[in-house]
């Protein structure tokens, strides 16, 4: 299966341009918390210097709640579909990462977002599909992103609350929601807890199971079997890209 390198939501144009010189095959430019226009320049400054290079430009326009590393925002704020066209023909980005209602980390949605089932397990509201479409009309085969899509699942939370962990009020995107939005423009969609929660679980599991254990390479094991079939579930199974690694 191909690899790529790739930067993350990165913050300046200097962070950019060290990656490419260090073989980086594709980068992002994560102006999205600046005036749009300030997001429009420092873009377009990262694409002309990453297309002299064949290096392909990741972009993101509207703003996700959450946190994510370093990268932080109390709010959300919808993409606007009346501003891609220009922000996409100005910038010339490869790519574009939208907001339409995920978010960084755990915690996609407040309880209050959400409804509980009769177990307590919250349920919550859908994604703003009629954004995307909007934006799909005014950008037709045009690479979207979605990040903070993980799904959050309930058995990883049980499991690692069983084992010691405290992580109240965890909840993701649905599954068959990811579905609908890999049938759509989407073409890259960002699913980073689910894998820390796939191996957060595990170690726990396995040092509960077995508390003479001492050696990481026992426990990592665990951790990264388990993140392995969790990506292979959401790979096959959610996003639709089984064979697709040579497209």
């Amino acid at each position: 299966i191909p690899i790529v390198l790739h930067l993350d939501h990165g913050p300046n144009f200097e962070v950019a341009k060290d990656c490419i010189d260090n073989g980086f095959s594709s980068v992002m430019i994560d102006g999205s918390a600046l005036p749009y226009d300030e997001n429009v320049a420092l873009t377009k400054q990262v694409v002309d210097y990453a297309h002299q290079y064949d290096v392909t430009v990741e972009a993101e326009l509207g703003v996700l709640g959450g946190v994510e590393d370093d990268v932080a925002a109390e709010e959300s704020k919808y993409t606007k579909p009346e501003e891609v066209v220009d922000f996409t023909s100005k910038t010339g980005c490869d790519s574009l990462a939208i907001s339409i209602g995920t978010s960084h980390g755990r915690c996609k949605f407040t309880p209050a977002q959400c409804t509980r089932t009769a177990d307590g397990v919250l349920i919550p509201p859908p994604l703003a599909f009629n954004v995307l479409e909007e934006i799909e009309k005014q950008l037709p085969g045009f690479p979207i992103v979605l990040h903070g899509s993980s799904s959050v699942p309930v058995e990883y939370v049980k499991i690692i609350e069983q084992y010691g962990g405290k992580i109240p009020d965890s909840v993701g995107i649905p599954e068959e929601q990811l579905r609908k939005a890999a049938k759509s423009a989407v073409c890259k969609i960002n699913i980073d807890s689910d894998g820390r929660l796939a191996m957060t679980a595990a170690v726990r599991k396995f040092l509960a199971e077995n508390p003479e254990a001492f050696d990481p390479r026992q426990f990592l094991s665990a951790a990264r079997d388990e993140a392995k079939k969790m990506y292979m579930h959401k790979n096959i199974n959610v996003l639709g890209s089984a064979g697709h690694a040579l497209d």
